[in-house]
């Protein structure tokens, strides 16, 4: 027998708890909040100034003030009274890539180094001017402090690429230029991109650009020197500490992501041609950033230039073979920048 029920017998169930709901706001909360800690943990703040220039300058560090507001970090040693060398360094470098040819070349010649633009103990400098005329200011910012009006002109890489920039633009002024490993040929026929080191790689993409301002581990660094020369053993505590803390000094970083953004203005390689000065072209065999190739093209286009290839070397070859390289830079300045016969009165 069926009994009547009344409806009022029940009491209407709670409502069921959106669970899906708030999963769908939990999981995404607790991934944003675990990369921004990822990211707190990984960041690695700028360097500080002063620490820096007491440990990479020492007590008697120079700077030449220029008319943008630069600061420009340089150091004047070997032979005053010899010619003049000006040495530039490459990408996210500094002047003391220069050390070992200091050291070899000072006893015959005066070498000047400096920190380029957004490099070294220059840092940042106000106008933000990184390109090849920014670079070019600096050169000149430090020559009228030391009143050069002429020198042998060299430099390594972005170096070589702001030197041979700078023989167009003042030819006059540069007695003989030194490429080593230069940049700024265009790549053969035929020919494929170098593989770089993961540093440039990640700077080739926005993301990476923007976290090269904030994220910078030292590991980062010594894989990118490792991929940079083909003598590892040159690669010690002390070179990857210098690149890391240097690159980390204040406006680098930005400037090193500035620059990645710039045009190089790849149509003045056409140009090059016009340089009249004796040039020496130095290229390791083992370049892994720029094709040694390269420097075949540098010495189509270069009349009267001279190539020296060393065989198991790679991007840095001041750091990486500094007697080899002295030995070549000696013997073609030598050569080609022999002083003239004295005139019969003053023999």
């Amino acid at each position: 027998m069926m009994q009547a029920i009344d409806e009022d017998d029940f009491e209407p169930a709670p409502p069921r708890r959106p669970l899906f709901r708030r999963k769908r706001v939990l999981i995404p909360l607790a991934l944003l909040l675990a990369i921004v800690a990822a990211f707190l943990a990984l960041r690695t703040p700028d360097t500080d100034r002063d620490a820096m220039i007491a440990k990479y300058g020492g007590a008697n560090a120079t700077f030449a003030a220029g008319p943008a507001g630069q600061h420009v970090h340089y150091r004047d040693q070997g032979r005053r009274d010899a010619p003049a060398i000006v040495l530039l360094h490459g990408a996210n470098s500094s002047l003391q890539t220069w050390e070992p040819l200091v050291k070899r070349l000072g006893t015959s010649y005066r070498i000047v180094t400096l920190d380029l633009p957004g490099h070294g103990l220059t840092g940042g400098t106000p106008d933000k001017e990184y390109d090849a005329d920014g670079m070019i200011a600096a050169v000149d910012v430090v020559a009228a402090r030391l009143d050069l009006d002429h020198f042998i002109l060299g430099g390594n890489s972005m170096g070589g690429w702001v030197a041979w920039r700078y023989a167009l633009a003042e030819p006059g002024r540069v007695d003989a230029l030194l490429l080593l490993d230069a940049a700024g040929m265009p790549l053969r026929k035929g020919e494929k991109a170098p593989p770089s080191n993961i540093g440039f790689r990640i700077l080739q993409y926005p993301l990476g650009r923007w976290l090269a301002t904030q994220i910078t581990p030292r590991s980062l660094i010594e894989e990118s020197l490792r991929g940079s020369v083909a003598k590892q053993g040159i690669v010690d505590d002390a070179m990857i500490d210098r690149y890391w803390e240097l690159l980390r000094f204040p406006g680098n970083r930005e400037a090193t992501v500035l620059r990645a953004r710039m045009d190089r203005e790849p149509a003045m390689a056409s140009r090059v041609g016009e340089i009249k000065a004796p040039t020496l072209i130095l290229f390791g065999k083992q370049d892994r950033l720029i094709n040694p190739t390269a420097a075949e093209t540098f010495h189509e286009r270069i009349a009267g230039s001279e190539v020296v290839l060393l065989d198991g070397i790679g991007h840095l070859p001041m750091e990486e073979a500094p007697d080899a390289t002295a030995a070549a830079i000696t013997d073609f300045l030598k050569r080609r920048l022999a002083a003239p016969p004295a005139r019969p009165e003053t023999r």
